[in-house]
Parts: C-alpha cells; structure tokens; sequence
C-alpha cells in the first residue's frame, strides 16, 4: 500500500512558538527538517496531504526531496526549557507555556544545526481546499489522536474518503512514479450516497435574483443558469442566510472566489486575482475592477471578512510579477 502523509502548514495563528516557521508553498513545496517528528520517513513516491488544521488543501506526489544544511533558532520556556509556547494575541505577558503555564514576554533561545527538508510535489497535485474537514483527516491517521505535524496515513483511505464524502477520486496522480500520466478506464454507473442539502438555498437564490437581476456581481450580465447564489461567508459554519450575505456569481467564479483565488481589496473595494489566474484573460480583466453591483454596507463587510481571511497575508503585486511563497509555520496541535 502506498504510504500517505498529512502534514500541517498554516500561517500565523500558531499553537506554539519553538520557532520561526518555514518557507512552504503548499501546490509545489513543503518544507521540515530534523527537529521535526517523523522527518526521516517520507519519501519519494509517498502521498502528501497539507492541511490548516480545519480543512484539507491539497494532494500531491512527491517526486523528490531536497536536503541541506542551516542554523536554526529554537524557543523555549525559561522556567521548563521545553518548546511547547504559545504566543498571546491581546494578552501581556506575550508568551504562555502549555507545558508548565509559566507567562513570560521574552522566550529562551537557542541555536543548532539542522538538517533541512523540501518535497516537490507540483508535478503531480490537486486542490482540494476545503473537501475534508479536520477532523475527518485526523480520522484518516495510523493515530488519529497524535499531535504530531507530520502524521503518516495509508493512501488508499485517504482515496476512498475523497471518493466517499467528496464524490470525486486522486486516480490521476501519477502513483506509479512514471510520470507518463497513462489514462485509465474511467468507472461508469451510479451509486447510493447520503448527501447534505442546505435548506432555503433556492429562496435564497431567488432572493438575490430580484435584488440584483441577471447579473453576476464581478463580471456582469450572464444567463440564470449560469449563476449561482454565493454566501459571502462560510455556510458550513454558520448555517444561516444572512441578510445581504450574498451575492450571485457565476459558476466558475464562484469556486475561485470559495478558494479565495478572487477576492474584493477592502482598501480600494477593487476585485483582486490571484497571480495563478492573470494568465486567463477571462479573470484577468478582473483584476482592478470595481464590481458590477451595488454593494451594501453589509455585503462590504461581509467581503473584508472573506479578505482577511484569504488574502490579508497576501502582498498585492503588478501582474508581471509573481508573488513569494507565504512563509508557514510547522507545529502541532
């Protein structure tokens, strides 16, 4: 059985501070070195699944790895010397130990040599934002209660949950290695699958037809058929429709916009793409524009929520240039 990894990459809203984080970007990258439980067991060929610890991002495989050498600085609480910290966001002091409790504003340092880590996994990757919760990939684990941020899991449980609770399958990704990309026979029939529905989505949607016609709220006038009611926040969370929380955007946007890949700046209530899609002049020709609607106060704040969310880590750069990876933090949870 092929060995699957889930390993953690978020930014900033860290559980522990035993250091200063690593330069990920999840699609192409993943980065960890032998401080890191596990370090030495994955492999060409594996599976590797980055998750934020709520939701899934992605799947790839690892085609190979890339070590070296570096100085790392590691924290630690000056009362027990151990390295489970915790900045505080509001509160003084700055740091809290988890271990012992201990409250302090400057942490203990120190330095080692480390060998360091990098998979390369954007030959073969999907995104998968979204379609596994948290805790339904801690399921998937050899331990489902280990804290590690690196878990090892088997592959193929990893594929039937996909298949099972997100109706679609990885057989695409190249697991044998080739890089040939060989096609397969493609799986026909039907099958009996108990699915979630969100009741009042289609008053929802007829709601916001009247409110705003026909029109899909970035690009414009588009057929009925075409667009589709989308919340301007997390319905999963909420299980609400919210007064002016939606909008209505075409199918394709409003997948880029879930993702977070098409976002409204809130500085210059200006629709922002992702770098990734100015090469389509469709989504281009949105970047810099105004939406197509009025927007409500509510609807406004409703998008500089989706904002930070998605893109406030994010620098807004000219479409020539490409954008650095975010740097990601490496811990447990």
């Amino acid at each position: 059985m092929t060995t699957a990894w889930l390993v953690l990459a978020v930014g900033d809203d860290r559980q522990h501070g035993g250091n200063d984080g690593y330069d990920d970007d999840p699609s192409q990258h993943y980065s960890w070195d032998d401080t890191v439980p596990n370090h030495g067991r994955i492999a060409v060929g594996d599976v590797i699944a980055l998750w934020d610890k709520k939701k899934l991002l992605g799947v790839g495989v690892i085609s190979a790895i890339e070590t070296g050498r570096e100085t790392k600085t590691l924290y630690f609480c000056p009362e027990c010397k151990k390295a489970s910290i915790k900045p505080r966001k509001r509160l003084k002091p700055a740091f809290r130990c988890n271990k012992c409790g201990a409250l302090f504003d400057v942490p203990g340092s120190k330095t080692r040599e480390v060998v360091t880590y990098r998979s390369r996994h954007g030959e073969a990757w999907m995104d998968g934002r979204g379609l596994l919760t948290g805790g339904e990939l801690r399921a998937l684990c050899d331990s489902p209660d280990s804290q590690l941020s690196m878990r090892p899991a088997r592959w193929e449980k990893l594929r039937d949950a996909l298949i099972d609770v997100a109706g679609i399958s990885l057989d695409d990704l190249d697991l044998d290695g080739d890089g040939a990309g060989s096609r397969r026979p493609i799986a026909g029939g039907h099958r009996m699958k108990n699915v979630r529905t969100r009741v009042g989505q289609a008053p929802f949607r007829k709601q916001l037809l009247t409110d705003h016609g026909q029109v899909c709220a970035f690009t414009g006038p588009a057929p009925a058929g075409a667009l589709q009611a989308a919340h301007l926040y997390s319905y999963a969370d909420e299980e609400e429709h919210h007064d002016w929380g939606g909008l209505l955007l075409r199918n394709d946007v409003h997948s880029l916009f879930d993702r977070g890949q098409i976002a409204v700046n809130p500085d210059t209530g200006c629709i922002e793409v992702d770098d990734e899609l100015l090469r389509y002049p469709a989504y281009a020709e949105l970047h810099g524009k105004a939406p197509r609607v009025s927007l409500r106060p509510e609807h406004e704040v409703w998008l500089a929520a989706h904002w930070r969310i998605h893109r406030s880590t994010a620098v807004s750069v000219p479409a020539s240039r490409s954008p650095e990876a975010v740097s990601q933090r490496r811990e447990t949870v």
